[in-house]
C-alpha cells in the first residue's frame, strides 16, 4: 500500500480576491451577485447570492484533476436520478457548455465549478446528536452507496489521501511531522493494530465509487418538529473516488464520535440504518470498526499537517479538537469488542468455542457452590443495601457463615451492587468474570497448557492461543513461563480473613491490555463475547452455571435486549394498549429506592415524576408494616377492627373541624366519583361545573368532569349535558394573564349564577385547588373564595380534588385549598395517601355523608381494608417523622431557584410554575406568542432519560415538564436534575 507522498500531500490553496471571484462568475458563467467565503480545508468555496437563486462557486486546489471534478458532477447527476428526495449540489455549465471552467488567480492556474446552493444547515458544531439523527446519517450513507453501486465514471489513477485503503501509509507518513509526538505515537500504534485486524478482509471487501465523506458537516438539514436537525441532503463530493463500500459507513460513524455525549455505542443507529438500505456482508461488519479507527487516525494526522502547511487556515485549526475527540472515542473500546457489539446489533452474534478444560481449575472445590444473586431482582438487596460499598462481601460472608464452604458470583449478570445513582453516565454493571469466596485454602491448577505471567502481587495470567485466563487473589510461587495442563499455580490468597479468587477469561485484543471487570450496559454484548464465561472451569459439569430454575435469573448480556423487546411485545399482546407506557422504547424498571429507579441492566434513574410514591420507593417502614398486617389479617371494612378507625381519625384531624367524616376507597377516580355522587345525593341536583384542562379520573362521573384534551381529545365535545365548564384560570397563557388573571374568578362566579338563573343550579363545583394538569400552577389569589361563595349561594357544594397536590407536596401547606384560604365541603385524596398502594379517601361533613343513604349503601372492597388502613397510617407517620413537608418546602424552593436561573439563559423556558415539589417547567418556541414547544418537550424527556432522569410532559399542550418527585428528594438530586436539564438545553436533544 506504499504510495509517494507527493501525490496526496496537498498544500491548501491561497485566498482568492472576491473581485476576481465576481469577474469569473460573470465571465465564465454569466452570473452576477454577492460572494461570501465559506472556508474549506484545501479548496476555496464561495456562496454566491443572486436575484434568481443561490450558488456555490468551488475553486479547486491546483492538485485537483479536472477529470475528477467532472466525475463528481456526473456522480451527483446519477444520485439525482437514483435517489429520490435527496438534496444535491448539481453543477451548472458555463457559457461554453463545460461544467469545469479555468481561471488564473495570483499567477496560479486553477479550475472551478458553479454548483447549486443546497438549502439547509450543516451540522457544524459538536452538539448532541439524537439516535434518529444518527440513524438518518447512516441511512443517507447507505442510499448514496446504493445509488452509486454501478457508477463507473471515476478513473482513479493515483492514490487518494482519504481512501481508507491507504490509511496506514498516510498515518505512517504524517505522524513523524506532528508537533505532539506522544499523540503521534498513540495514533500510529492504534492504526497499526487496526490495520492488523483489517488485513484478513482486504481482498474480500467490495470496492465501488463512494462519496467518501457523508459526515455531519457534509449533509444539510431541515429542523424537524421537535427542533432536531434532520439530514435531507449531501454536499461536497470532493472526496469521491473508488474505495471499500463499507468505508462510506466508517466515515459516517467516525463523524458521530465528537458530538456531545457520544461514545462508540452511539453509532449503532447509523449502522442499523445503513444495513437496512445496503446490507452488510459479514466481512464488512468485521472490518467496520478497524476502519473507523483508521479514519479518525487519518483525520488527526492530516488535520495537524494541514495546520503546519497553512497556519492561518482557521477551517483546519478549529477542527483539531473534534478530530482528536473522534480518535479518543474510537479507541476507547477494543475494536474486537466493538465488532462483536456490531454483530449483535445486526443479529449476527458469532459463536466462538472455548478450549476444552483438561483439568479442573480448583480440584478441591465442593459441588454445592452457592451462587449470589446480585441482580436488580435480588431478594437480599432491599432497603438500599445495594448502595453499600461492601454489599457483595457482606452477602458472600453471610452465605459462608450459614454453612457453605464456597460461594460464587455470576458471569454476565447486571449487578445492582454496581449501580450508581445521580449519575448521567450509566455505570459499568455487567460482570465480565466471576468471584469465588471461600472459607478455607484451595489449590489452583492450570486447566490447560499455556504460558504463565504475573500481574501485581497476587495476579496470575495463563496465556493459551489467543485466550487469557486471568486470576486475581492467588498466593503463587509458580515462575513465569510455559506450564502443562494440571500444573499447580498456587492457592487462593487470604486477605483480612477472606479468601476471594477473581476469575476472568479474555480473548486477546490487538491493542493488548487487560479487560475491565465490568462493562456498561450499552457495550455488554460485545464485552461478553470477548470475555466468555469461566464458570465451567471450576464448576462440576452437572451443576448449572446460572441460578436454579426456581430462582430469579437476571437476563444476561446480549440476551437482555431481546428479553426487554419480547416482554414489551408480550405486554402489547396481553395488556390493553390504551394503558400506555412511558417512552417509545421503555426501560424495564424492576426496582426503586427512595427517589431513584433501577432498570434490569442496573441503570439508575432519578425519578422526578412519581408523585404516587410520596415517601419514596421501597420505604422499609411501609414494607414491614404491610408484611406484619398481611400475616395477621386482611379483609374488608364491614368487619370491625382498629386500623380503619385510627386512619379515619388521623385524616379528620388533619382537616378543618367540620370535615369530620371519612369514606375510604381505592383510587382517585373512585374518590372523585363518590364525591360527585355525594353532592348529587345531598343537593338533589346533578349539574356540575368543572374547570377546563383538568383531569379527575376515568370512572363515569370523574371522567365526565375531566376536561383535559391531553387525556381525551374529545373531552369537551363528549361531556354529558349536566357538566358545564369555566375557563382554565391559567395566569401564564390563558385569556387573562398576569395581573389580569384576577378576572377568572368573577367570570366563573357569574357563570355559576347564570346557570342557576337558567334553572340549572349546581350540585357541585369541582376543581384542583392547585392547577395540577397545567403543570403545577397556583390559582389566582382569591379564586376559590369567589367561586366557592357563588357555588354556595346557589345551594351547591364545593369539591377540592387533592389527589395530586395534597399531603404536603406544596411544602407551604399540607392541603392545596389552604393556600387559597377556603374550606371545601368535600375533599378527595389518593395517590400519595398509599405511597403506591391503591388507597384513597373522601372526607366531608356528616350531613353530606348521611345524605348518601338515599342512594343505598356504599362499599369498597379494598378501601379501608386492614392492610390499606395500615398503609395509610404508616404513610402519615413517615410524613410526620421524616418531616417530608419541610423537605418539600426547602428542596422545592432550592430547585425552583435553579430552574429560574436556567430560564434566564435558555429562551425555550417560558415559565417555571409551582411550589414545593409540585413544579412545572413550560417550554415555548416564542416568549411573546407562547407557541407551545410540544415536540421539543417530548424530545427533551427522551434525552433526559438517557442522562438518567425520568420526567414526562403534562398540560393540554404537552409542553410542561411534570416535576413531582418523591418528597425525600435531596439537594444533590435536585442539582443533578437541574444540571441535566441545563445540559440538554445547552447541547441539544
Amino acid at each position: 500500500m506504499g504510495i509517494p507522498s507527493a501525490d496526496w500531500l496537498v498544500r491548501p490553496i491561497g485566498p482568492v480576491d472576491e473581485a476576481e471571484v465576481s469577474a469569473v462568475l460573470a465571465e465564465r458563467f454569466g452570473v452576477t451577485g454577492t460572494v461570501h467565503d465559506l472556508g474549506s480545508q484545501q479548496d476555496r468555496n464561495y456562496r454566491v447570492r443572486t436575484e434568481t437563486g443561490d450558488y456555490v462557486l468551488k475553486i479547486a486546489n491546483p492538485a485537483s484533476d479536472p477529470a475528477a471534478l467532472r466525475a463528481q458532477c456526473a456522480a451527483v447527476e446519477r444520485l439525482a436520478d437514483a435517489v429520490s428526495g435527496l438534496r444535491l449540489p448539481r453543477a451548472h455549465a458555463g457559457v461554453d457548455g463545460e461544467v469545469v471552467q479555468r481561471l488564473s488567480a495570483g499567477g496560479v492556474d486553477l479550475v472551478c465549478r458553479l454548483l447549486d446552493y443546497v438549502p439547509g444547515e450543516p451540522i457544524m458544531d459538536s452538539r448532541y446528536l439524537a439516535p434518529p439523527v444518527v440513524a438518518r446519517l447512516g441511512e443517507l450513507a447507505g442510499r448514496v452507496v446504493a445509488g452509486l453501486a454501478d457508477f463507473a465514471g471515476v478513473e482513479q489513477e493515483r492514490p487518494q489521501l482519504w481512501d481508507l485503503r491507504n490509511a496506514l501509509t498516510v498515518v505512517e507518513t504524517l505522524a513523524p511531522h506532528l508537533p505532539d509526538q506522544e499523540r503521534a505515537a498513540r495514533v500510529l500504534s492504534a492504526s497499526r493494530a487496526a490495520h492488523t485486524l483489517l488485513e484478513p478482509f482486504v481482498d474480500r471487501l467490495p470496492v465501488q465509487v463512494i462519496h467518501g465523506d457523508v459526515t455531519d458537516n457534509n449533509v444539510v438539514c431541515e429542523p424537524a418538529a421537535e427542533g432536531r436537525r434532520m439530514p435531507v441532503g449531501v454536499i461536497d463530493f470532493g472526496d469521491l473516488g473508488l474505495g471499500w463500500t463499507v468505508a462510506e459507513l466508517a466515515v459516517t460513524c467516525a463523524s458521530v464520535l465528537h458530538h456531545h455525549g457520544a461514545g462508540p455505542a452511539s453509532v449503532l443507529p447509523a449502522v442499523r440504518a445503513f444495513h437496512a438500505v445496503r446490507p452488510l456482508a459479514n466481512e464488512e461488519v468485521d472490518a467496520l470498526w478497524p476502519l473507523v479507527v483508521l479514519r479518525t487516525s487519518v483525520m488527526v494526522v492530516s488535520g495537524q499537517y494541514d495546520t503546519l502547511l497553512d497556519p492561518g487556515n482557521s477551517y483546519a485549526s478549529v477542527a483539531l479538537d473534534r478530530e482528536w475527540a473522534m480518535f479518543e472515542a474510537a479507541v476507547s473500546v477494543p475494536a474486537e469488542v466493538m465488532t462483536a457489539q456490531l454483530r449483535h446489533a445486526l443479529g449476527r452474534p458469532s459463536a466462538q468455542l472455548l478450549p476444552v478444560a483438561e483439568h479442573t481449575l480448583l480440584p478441591g472445590l465442593p459441588d454445592d457452590v452457592a451462587s449470589l444473586d446480585l441482580s436488580v431482582s435480588s431478594e437480599e438487596l432491599h432497603t438500599g443495601r445495594w448502595l453499600a460499598p461492601d454489599a457483595e462481601t457482606v452477602l458472600a460472608r453471610a452465605t459462608l457463615t450459614a454453612g457453605r464452604t464456597a460461594v460464587r458470583t455470576r458471569h454476565g449478570e447486571f449487578r445492582l451492587t454496581r449501580t450508581t445513582v445521580d449519575d448521567s453516565v450509566p455505570a459499568a454493571t455487567c460482570a465480565l468474570g466471576v468471584e469465588l469466596h471461600l472459607t478455607g485454602p484451595a489449590e489452583i491448577r492450570a486447566p490447560w497448557a499455556g504460558t504463565v505471567t504475573r500481574h501485581g502481587d497476587t495476579g496470575v495470567t495463563l496465556h493459551t492461543g489467543g485466550l487469557d485466563l486471568l486470576l486475581d487473589g492467588v498466593d503463587a510461587e509458580v515462575q513465569p513461563g510455559p506450564v502443562v495442563s494440571g500444573r499447580w499455580l498456587g492457592t487462593v490468597a487470604a486477605r483480612e480473613g477472606v479468601r476471594v479468587l477473581g476469575i476472568q477469561l479474555f480473548r486477546s485484543c490487538a491493542t493488548g491490555g487487560r479487560p475491565p471487570r465490568f462493562a456498561p450496559p450499552e457495550l455488554a454484548a460485545g464485552w461478553l463475547e470477548v470475555c466468555p464465561d469461566p464458570t465451567r472451569l471450576f464448576l462440576a459439569p452437572d451443576v448449572p452455571s446460572s441460578a436454579p430454575d426456581d430462582a430469579p435469573v437476571p437476563a444476561r448480556g446480549a440476551q437482555q435486549a431481546v428479553t426487554e423487546t419480547e416482554l414489551l411485545e408480550r405486554r402489547e399482546h396481553s395488556f390493553a394498549t390504551v394503558q400506555e407506557h412511558y417512552f417509545e422504547t421503555p426501560p424495564q424498571i424492576e426496582r426503586g429506592w427512595r427517589h431513584h429507579l433501577v432498570d434490569t441492566r442496573g441503570r439508575g434513574y432519578l425519578d422526578m415524576l412519581n408523585n404516587v410514591t410520596i415517601l419514596g420507593h421501597g420505604h422499609p417502614g411501609l414494607g414491614e408494616a404491610v408484611h406484619r398486617q398481611w400475616q395477621r389479617l386482611n379483609t374488608n371494612s364491614r368487619f370491625h377492627y382498629a386500623s380503619v378507625v385510627e386512619l379515619s381519625e388521623r385524616l379528620t384531624g388533619l382537616l378543618p373541624a367540620e370535615l369530620d367524616t371519612v369514606f375510604l376507597v381505592n383510587s382517585g377516580s373512585e374518590a372523585v366519583d363518590l364525591a360527585l355522587r355525594l353532592a348529587w345525593a345531598a343537593t338533589g341536583r346533578q349539574d356540575v361545573v368543572a374547570v377546563e384542562e383538568a383531569y379527575h379520573g376515568w370512572t363515569y362521573a370523574s371522567d365526565a368532569v375531566s376536561t383535559s384534551i391531553a387525556d381525551n381529545p374529545n373531552a369537551l365535545a363528549s361531556r354529558p349535558p349536566w357538566v358545564h365548564t369555566v375557563a382554565a384560570p391559567n395566569s401564564y397563557r390563558g385569556r387573562h394573564r398576569g395581573p389580569q388573571s384576577r378576572r377568572y374568578a368573577p367570570e366563573a362566579a357569574a357563570r355559576i349564577r347564570e346557570l342557576a338563573d337558567q334553572g340549572r343550579p349546581l350540585a357541585a363545583f369541582v376543581c384542583e385547588p392547585y392547577y395540577g394538569n397545567a403543570g403545577g400552577m397556583a390559582l389566582p389569589d382569591g379564586y376559590l373564595r369567589h367561586v366557592y361563595e357563588a357555588t354556595r349561594d346557589v345551594g351547591g357544594l364545593c369539591v377540592a380534588d387533592e389527589v395530586q397536590v395534597g399531603y404536603g407536596r406544596l411544602g407551604s401547606h399540607f392541603w392545596g385549598f389552604e393556600q387559597q384560604g377556603v374550606v371545601p365541603d368535600i375533599v378527595t385524596v389518593a395517590k400519595a395517601m398509599g405511597n403506591g398502594h391503591p388507597l384513597g379517601a373522601v372526607i366531608t361533613r356528616r350531613d353530606i355523608a348521611d345524605a348518601y343513604r338515599t342512594q343505598g349503601y356504599f362499599f369498597s372492597s379494598a378501601g379501608g381494608s386492614p392492610v390499606s388502613s395500615v398503609v395509610g397510617l404508616t404513610v402519615l407517620d413517615a410524613l410526620r417523622d421524616e418531616d417530608l413537608q419541610t423537605n418539600a418546602r426547602e428542596i422545592g424552593a432550592y430547585l425552583r431557584d435553579r430552574l429560574l436561573e436556567l430560564a434566564e439563559r435558555h429562551a425555550l423556558i417560558g415559565a417555571v410554575h409551582g411550589s414545593g415539589l409540585y413544579l412545572g417547567v413550560e417550554f415555548v418556541r416564542d416568549r411573546e406568542s407562547l407557541e407551545p414547544a410540544t415536540e421539543e418537550t417530548a424530545a427533551i424527556c427522551d434525552r433526559l432519560r438517557e442522562l438518567g432522569v425520568i420526567v414526562q410532559p403534562t398540560s393540554d399542550r404537552q409542553c410542561v415538564l411534570k416535576i413531582k418527585p418523591p418528597l425525600c428528594l435531596t439537594r444533590r438530586s435536585a442539582d443533578v436534575f437541574a444540571d441535566a436539564l441545563d445540559d440538554v438545553l445547552t447541547h441539544g436533544w
